[in-house]
């Protein structure tokens, strides 16, 4: 059998004294060096989540910002778009009126162009047959006109009327 040792006999048994009174006389202190220690950690954590959402919540900002300048930017684009676009509408539609009027303009200066130009026609034909009709009437008169004498005055008047007129043309 064995005999019956003592507790203190047993190295094992030291042991675990030393450590129950090292962990009575030092563990207040350790257990608050401990937690000293982890508390500045949570803190520092904390800290740092704290400056992680204030700048979480300025880049959300920025980007609410960006969104509407970017939206602002569309919008002013479209509204140049569109004001250009009507420009060029107006502008067409006015290039295309004037157009329009200056072609009538050319047209109805090319009508008056003719018009004179039938005028001053029928006006050189008119005074070719008033000098026709003056030298005949001369003629008959110098030569005392007799019944023969007037036909044949007419018909040669009538005869030099074509070459009167050509040379009231040149």
């Amino acid at each position: 059998m064995h005999e019956h040792e003592s507790l203190f006999a047993d190295p094992k048994n030291w042991v675990v004294i030393a450590f129950i009174i090292f962990f009575a006389l030092f563990g207040s202190k350790i257990w608050s060096a401990l937690t000293g220690m982890l508390d500045d950690r949570a803190t520092k954590v904390r800290a740092e989540l704290d400056e992680a959402s204030r700048l979480r919540k300025e880049a959300e900002a920025m980007l609410k910002d960006a969104q509407k300048s970017r939206d602002e930017a569309l919008a002013d684009a479209k509204a140049l778009i569109a004001g250009a676009q009507a420009e060029a509408a107006r502008l067409t539609a006015a290039t295309a009126a004037e157009a329009e009027a200056s072609a009538r303009r050319r047209e109805q200066m090319a009508i008056d162009r003719i018009a004179a130009a039938e005028k001053a026609a029928v006006d050189e034909v008119r005074y070719t047959a008033v000098d026709v009709a003056s030298i005949a009437a001369r003629q008959v008169i110098a030569e005392g006109l007799t019944p023969e004498a007037g036909s044949a005055l007419v018909d040669q008047a009538i005869a030099q009327l074509p070459s009167a007129l050509a040379r009231r043309a040149a």
